[in-house]
């Protein structure tokens, strides 16, 4: 069972899913301190006064027989920051795999004639069309 378990580790790449996950998670977390720490304090400075990621719309109050004050509120706050998480992590991580991934190189261009049969286009460098079979 561990030969088994080592043959899917090497031959599946989930080693290299793992650690993308871990590295993936560790990017996460920075990402969301430079956002909490370093953005939201700037962007609190255009919204209302106090923690506007708790600010909700109250719907309903009520008290129960012990006296607890119970609220069924939409806290569109949280939705908020959360969208403004998701959008800044999502920018980042689309900065380091542009970065990172390597490009592809267009594939050239080539000069290209028209078959006199089947009129369809083929490579100048053709002496037989791919789609015919005839002689160009």
């Amino acid at each position: 069972m561990i030969k088994q378990f080592k043959q899917f580790l090497t031959t599946t790449n989930a080693l290299a899913l793992a650690v993308g996950v871990i590295i993936g998670a560790a990017v996460g977390k920075v990402v969301a301190a430079v956002v909490g720490d370093l953005l939201m304090p700037i962007i609190s400075l255009f919204l209302p006064a106090g923690d506007w990621r708790t600010a909700k719309l109250v719907l309903k109050t009520s008290t129960d027989a012990a006296g607890k004050i119970s609220e069924t509120a939409i806290s569109y706050g949280d939705l908020f920051g959360t969208i403004i998480d998701f959008l800044i992590i999502s920018y980042v991580v689309f900065l380091i795999a542009k970065a990172f991934i390597p490009k592809k190189g267009e594939a050239p261009v080539l000069p290209t004639k028209t078959c006199p049969e089947c009129i369809e286009t083929i490579p100048i460098a053709a002496h037989k069309c791919k789609f015919c079979g005839s002689v160009v």
